[in-house]
């Protein structure tokens, strides 16, 4: 089974994406791909902190990556 495939996550960024692009109103866009990955990376690492109680070591293991990349990317995001 696709994860992305028929999502609600895809159709989120798509609807946002659309938002952005009114709200700007004839503005030049920033890189579109930065901004998308930081915003979705920085509420991803807040919701699954808060799903397993701020246990980095728990987050760490959910999101698939080393404690010390999320430290670092806490950190980065001023989440710690």
């Amino acid at each position: 089974m696709n994860p992305c495939s028929n999502n609600g996550i895809a159709d989120a960024v798509v609807r946002s994406l659309e938002q952005y692009f009114e709200d700007l109103d004839g503005e030049k866009p920033v890189p579109i791909y930065n901004l998308v990955m930081k915003c979705v990376e920085k509420s991803t690492l807040q919701f699954v902190l808060e799903r397993v109680g701020g246990n980095q070591c728990a987050a760490a293991s959910l999101l698939g990556i080393n404690r010390n990349t999320l430290r670092r990317k806490l950190t980065d995001y001023d989440l710690l």
